[in-house]
């Protein structure tokens, strides 16, 4: 039994807080990184610290050294640890509404199947819509496809402008194209929203959005904000919508791959399952999600472990997210200026992401060209970043086609950009466009056959 002398004295004289992490640090726990690449590509695969590395490894040497009891025992309470972690940092009512899924595309599984059962029952009638964004995911819009199309859904895409100036524009097009769904009498049924979209990456004004369509009466909002937590603050009551889904992996520091989706309470909940069924088929599914089969539930574990990680930052999550906005801000106005180009978005709708326009003279013509251009930058510079294809509306003089979408975690520093603009330099100056380059591989091709 705990003195209660002792415990006074502990309450008078609490733990003290540990100073800031120092760059030192930092760099101590992202030394696993390749040292010789300018990583700039945090929004792609996210980044993981050593300490949640190693405390990911105590987990798996737990189910290993003892699977029975790990299972029985420990990996129920654990993710349910994470949901109630989760359920605090989006503002959730209840941790019913939240399930521990891989990735914002299982999530994205989870509410189009749903969807689809409605299309195949008759609940829904073949030709009512589906609406999501031009920009939505790639493999968002194959579910679409996959799910929605195949059982009579008519699919309604939202044609966003690029560069966008302002999120005025952004709701002047959703709301023509939910008046476009709703013609001859069809019927929205679902409406896919990203909260920021991933190429080009502009940050959606998603409050505005779920209000229109409640005010048009669409019957579900899914939100798709693989990029969100981590990286915008995010508050699901305030947003609005029936589900929302981001991934833990990209910005919040878990290791691959970990995301919630929440779903708001209603009767809908319990008739929605994992596309994965296992023997908590039918518990709902937060308990469906929390066992798929035999495999490595690590990832969804660390949670605990990240929030510590958070803390060791002045202003914890909150000053990670202000300090990585106004970095990127900074380096994409830098580059921008260096190279003559403009921002593809305004810094109000950029989040630890940024689209910077490339200079026009590199000749980006296709998205075949923009890979060809960030497999040069990452084999003979070593910069690694993804560059967005963007095809020039007709009229335009000397258009910015390439825009290259720069992110900023903790653990980038100003020479990571810095390289990234003198190699573009460097391609300018020598007149290398990507007409050149695909000369160059074509050359090399011939080579290697012969």
């Amino acid at each position: 039994m705990a003195c209660p002398i002792n415990g006074a004295a502990a309450a008078a004289n609490p733990k003290p807080k540990p100073s800031p992490i120092s760059q030192s640090e930092i760099q101590s726990e992202f030394s696993h990184h390749d040292p010789s690449i300018a990583r700039i590509n945090n929004g792609s695969f996210g980044c993981c610290p050593a300490s949640i590395i190693a405390a990911q490894h105590r987990h798996q040497l737990l189910f290993l050294r003892q699977p029975d009891h790990f299972y029985f025992n420990t990996l129920k309470p654990s993710i349910l640890q994470t949901r109630v972690l989760i359920q605090n940092l989006i503002n959730a009512d209840h941790v019913d509404e939240i399930s521990i899924v891989d990735n914002a595309t299982t999530a994205a599984a989870v509410v189009l199947q749903h969807t689809a059962r409605a299309f195949s029952s008759a609940t829904f009638q073949p030709g009512d819509a589906v609406l999501l964004l031009h920009y939505a995911y790639g493999a968002v819009k194959k579910s679409v496809e996959a799910y929605i199309s195949r059982t009579g859904g008519h699919v309604i895409e939202v044609r966003l402008p690029f560069p966008v100036k302002s999120s005025f524009e952004i709701v002047s097009e959703f709301e023509k194209a939910l008046r476009l769904g709703k013609s001859n009498g069809r019927k929205i049924r679902l409406a896919i929203i990203d909260h920021i979209t991933s190429m080009p990456s502009v940050i959606i004004p998603i409050k505005e959005l779920v209000r229109m369509c409640r005010d048009e009466g669409v019957d579900r909002i899914f939100v798709d904000a693989a990029h969100a937590i981590g990286n915008v603050e995010i508050d699901v009551k305030d947003i609005g919508a029936d589900f929302y889904t981001s991934n833990l992996h990209k910005w919040l520091f878990c290791p691959p791959s970990a995301a919630f989706l929440y779903c708001k309470m209603s009767d809908e909940l319990s008739d929605l399952h994992h596309p994965v069924v296992s023997h908590e088929y039918g518990n709902g599914l937060a308990m469906e999600s929390a066992w798929t089969g035999t495999r490595d539930y690590s990832a969804q574990l660390v949670l605990p472990e990240v929030m510590e990680f958070l803390g060791r930052f002045e202003g914890g999550l909150e000053g990670i997210l202000t300090k990585n906005h106004e970095s990127v801000v900074e380096m994409a106005q830098m580059l921008v200026k260096a190279w003559g180009t403009e921002l593809g978005a305004p810094p109000e709708l950029c989040s630890s992401m940024a689209m910077v326009g490339m200079p026009a003279c590199l000749g980006i013509k296709s998205s075949s060209d923009a890979l060809k251009l960030r497999k040069h930058l990452r084999v003979c510079f070593k910069v690694e970043v993804p560059i967005y294809y963007r095809a020039p509306l007709e009229g335009e003089v000397d258009p910015v086609t390439g825009y290259a979408r720069i992110s900023h975690q903790v653990y980038n520093v100003a020479d990571d950009y810095y390289r990234f603009r003198d190699a573009v330099n460097t391609l300018v100056k020598d007149g290398l466009t990507c007409a050149l380059l695909s000369k160059y591989e074509a050359g090399k091709n011939m080579k290697f056959v012969q």
